[in-house]
């Protein structure tokens, strides 16, 4: 195995610690954050007149290549330049790409403020996660939309991110966040985003279509819950995503609860079905559990990608 072989592995494991002692600090410049600031730059200027499914189409497509060939030409020159530096800048951008540390802190603080401050307190902090309407939420719907939204994001924030960098590298992953950075803010199915997100939508759904179910897997094998099996191929395709179903079936069978139902997205009521059997009062304990089993399924996903990484040098 060559030094730079050796680099790369060190860089992941680097990103990996950073994660869990960091997140993401707020103060350091993210990608995500200029993704996010030139789709909104790009859907006020396009998402208007007519032909919004096109003007959609393009600048998704503009957006997306542009990432995958500037991370490209980026890590190609820093590789040229010197090995340890390639090692750093991965580094670097694989803890950029993580979510993990940042998703469990924001789910607990969510349980945290609901407990000490109350309902109110508790809907505005779900609000900073989720993007359904959180005013009319009862504590139990607070509780159980957060353990919704770290099951899923649980795939989009760690382990399809890991599964692009497996597949491109860092400007693989890159474009993985950049194609569900635009999925989140324009891929809604309402009448501002029904056409002009549309291709961002289904992109994200093609992106996320193996990690999602590599999610539940990872969820499901280290649990030893046969109930979460069960789930996953019972309610993993009932959701209206064809992906978030299967994190979410996985995590409610693992704690015996039931997710879904309807909710209300930017004004709109939006019908989901039910994933679950049994519908209990979410309590600390889930929390908990759900906090262990996202760093288990981080975990295993850092493991098996230094595992390959090492195998196929």
């Amino acid at each position: 195995m060559e030094n730079s072989d050796i680099y790369t592995l060190i860089a992941i494991t680097l990103a990996y610690v950073a994660d869990l002692l960091l997140g993401d600090p707020y103060r350091l410049p993210h990608p995500v954050v200029t993704f996010g600031k030139a789709i909104s730059k790009g859907e006020k200027q396009l998402n208007n007149g007519r032909h919004r499914r096109l003007k959609g189409a393009l600048m998704t497509m503009l957006l997306i290549t542009f990432t995958y060939f500037f991370f490209l030409a980026l890590m190609q020159l820093v590789s040229i330049i010197h090995p340890l530096l390639q090692a750093g800048i991965t580094a670097l951008f694989f803890f950029f790409g993580l979510a993990n540390q940042t998703l469990i802190k924001e789910g607990r603080a969510v349980f945290r403020v609901l407990e000490r401050k109350g309902t109110e307190a508790g809907r505005n902090q779900l609000s900073r996660i989720v993007g359904r309407d959180t005013s009319s939420l009862s504590p139990q719907q607070v509780k159980t939309a957060v353990l919704e939204t770290m099951a899923e994001n649980l795939s989009d924030g760690v382990v399809a991110p890991i599964f692009w960098f497996i597949i491109g590298g860092i400007p693989g992953m890159m474009t993985y966040k950049m194609i569900n950075t635009l999925d989140s803010m324009i891929g809604y199915k309402n009448d501002r985003y029904r056409q002009f997100g549309t291709v961002a939508a289904r992109i994200d759904d093609l992106a996320n279509y193996i990690p999602a179910r590599l999610t539940a897997l990872l969820m499901a094998l280290p649990a030893l819950s046969a109930r979460a099996f069960q789930y996953i191929f019972r309610f993993g395709h009932a959701h209206c995503s064809p992906n978030a179903g299967y994190p979410e079936a996985a995590l409610a069978g693992i704690l015996n609860c039931r997710f879904g139902g309807p909710n209300t997205y930017y004004g709109e009521l939006v019908k989901k079905p039910y994933i679950g059997l049994h519908h209990r009062k979410i309590n600390q304990d889930d929390i908990k559990t759900t906090t262990r089993i996202n760093h288990t399924v981080c975990f295993l996903s850092i493991a098996l990608t230094l595992l390959i990484t090492y195998s196929l040098r």
